[in-house]
């Protein structure tokens, strides 16, 4: 039997985590990763609702019993949806009970059971009202190996601490999708951006308050991320709303699967839809957009939307999507109020910085001259899962005085921030990379919760948008350890430039044009004596070489002899 996933393994969780991919992925067999993803999560969101559910009645029945109230009258009020409802606990039915499931796992017409059961929840819970998968039959996974399933999904705990339960079933949740993300490759990493990009766009975003959007939201990672930011700082879930949008059916329900179990309510739209086509969000304004989008796609339908309202800087070319999805981020950023206006973070391809092709380079020239592009941060190669080549994130603003940062910060009217990010990173896999500072012992907090560290990846980049912003340190920073508080250009790494200054690079985004290269530390040596000191390694590894060369033809020789 696998270790049980209770809320006091909150440390290891992780580990019994991999343990269970593990043990399930061996029963994979008979379906696309692409299609176990949704059997998989849909019966670890089971599991959670009806471990949650047993954990409520349990507390409700030592307060009845201290009340006095025992017998049929006790176990009538056990029943009682408002008791439940009250802790925000979802109904669960009696057919959709785990133990019920379980007891009847070995059933030739078990998958149908699931359905029925995830039917019965969907019936008394209206948020999940056409939410969850509920197609196990049509699927045809054989009744033995999804007995597997079921039996080893029973060894994850979710009673005691609703919190703590919560808290962790988001961790293994989260854990899941980015090992299905690997598995399935690029044909299934677009429901998924990786947890350090997403890290990377919240925490230099800044979402304390306030309207938050995304409309391509995956798997909704953008909205947890920025929930857990917001408690890390002190605040409420509820001091942010949040609005979203996805194509995609099976994902749309992913989506809300992953923001139930964190009890985060979400306007996702009554039905998947298309952002371009059907906008169903058409009157928004965020205060923050946060996006993932599926850039370089030529299939998005531009004939169609010529003259839309939202090409406010020129109609995108037909064949790729990249500025109808920057335009379309920009239509719906809240207006400078006097108290500053929307911002957007969003990944998009590199070529979206420097391409001139289908009229692409015209509306970038207008976007700079509207003075929208605060910062643009060239990443390194192999930190998405789905494609190996590069990406870059942008980051518009509406109003570039500081009067939208909690904090304040100062006038940046006119200028830039580019930082070049292409160094950094640590390989996790062959294929692999991840920008450190999002994990456990990497921010300041506990669990990869808090500001990420200074020497970390994410901290080097977060810190120098922070300082050129004109924010104040925060109340950890010390001036000793991690020098001081203040933005200053770095070669090779980030340098501020004015639109006029871009002008002269005919408005090209590249940040490689403007940080220049990195200084190379002195290292004291006199170049008198480097120079010789040099030439006669060179002159070593020549002969060096010369002897390998004829030890080699001399082994040739002898094989033709």
């Amino acid at each position: 039997m696998e270790p049980t996933l209770t809320a006091d393994t909150n440390d290891t969780d992780l580990a019994h985590a991999e343990i269970l991919w593990k043990a399930a992925d061996v029963l994979r067999g008979q379906i696309d990763a692409a299609e176990y993803k949704h059997v998989v999560l849909g019966l670890l969101f089971l599991k959670y609702i009806s471990d949650s559910f047993e954990a409520r009645r349990d507390e409700l029945r030592v307060e009845l019993a201290a009340d006095g109230i025992a017998g049929a009258q006790l176990e009538r009020l056990l029943e009682n949806r408002d008791e439940y409802a009250a802790e925000r606990v979802f109904w669960v039915p009696p057919e959709a009970r785990w133990q019920n499931l379980q007891n009847q796992a070995a059933r030739a017409e078990i998958a149908t059971l699931l359905d029925d059961a995830i039917l019965a929840v969907e019936r008394d819970n209206q948020r999940l009202k056409g939410k969850l998968p509920r197609d196990y039959a049509r699927r045809g996974i054989a009744p033995e190996k999804l007995k597997g399933l079921i039996d080893l999904i029973a060894d994850i705990g979710f009673k005691g601490d609703r919190a703590k339960a919560r808290d962790m079933l988001g961790r293994v949740y989260e854990y899941f999708l980015g090992k299905f993300a690997q598995a399935e490759g690029k044909l299934g990493g677009e429901f998924f951006t990786p947890r350090c990009i997403v890290r990377l766009l919240v925490e230099m975003l800044e979402p304390y308050e306030g309207r938050v959007y995304d409309p391509c939201c995956g798997s909704a990672g953008m909205f947890v991320q920025s929930e857990r930011f917001v408690e890390a700082h002190g605040g409420q879930k509820t001091d942010i709303s949040i609005f979203g949008q996805e194509s995609n059916p099976t994902t749309w329900r992913l989506a809300h699967m992953n923001l139930a179990i964190r009890g985060i309510e979400a306007n996702l739209g009554s039905q998947p839809a298309d952002s371009f086509l059907r906008n169903l969000h058409p009157d928004l304004k965020a205060d923050y957009i946060l996006a993932n989008p599926p850039f370089n796609i030529s299939d998005w339908s531009g004939k169609l939307l010529a003259d839309d309202v939202r090409w406010r800087y020129g109609t995108p070319p037909v064949g790729n999507a990249n500025y109808a999805w920057i335009q379309h981020f920009n239509h719906h950023l809240a207006p400078s109020n006097g108290r500053g206006g929307g911002v957007a973070g969003f990944v998009m391809a590199n070529g979206s910085l420097s391409t001139g092709s289908g009229g692409e380079g015209e509306i970038r020239k207008r976007i700079i001259e509207a003075d929208l592009v605060d910062c643009i941060v060239a990443l390194p190669a192999q930190l998405f899962l789905t494609t190996g080549i590069p990406a870059c994130l942008w980051f518009l603003t509406r109003d570039k005085t500081g009067k939208n940062l909690k904090h304040g910060g100062r006038d940046r009217t006119s200028e830039t921030l580019f930082i070049d990010a292409r160094k950094l990173g640590q390989m996790q896999t062959r294929s692999l990379r991840v920008l450190t500072g999002g994990d456990n012992g990497e921010s300041m907090l506990a669990d990869g919760m808090g500001d990420p560290k200074p020497d970390s990846d994410l901290g080097r980049i977060v810190y120098a948008f922070r300082q050129w912003r004109g924010e104040p340190a925060p109340d950890w920073w010390d001036e000793k350890a991690h020098g001081a508080w203040a933005y200053r250009d770095r070669p090779g790494f980030c340098k501020a430039e004015t639109i006029e200054g871009i002008g002269k690079h005919d408005f090209v985004l590249t940040p490689g044009r403007y940080v220049g290269a990195e200084q190379q530390e002195d290292d004291g040596e006199p170049f008198t004596e480097k120079f010789p000191r040099l030439l006669a390694e060179v002159e070593e590894c020549f002969a060096e070489g010369e002897r390998l060369m004829t030890s080699v033809r001399e082994q040739l020789l002898r094989v033709e002899e």
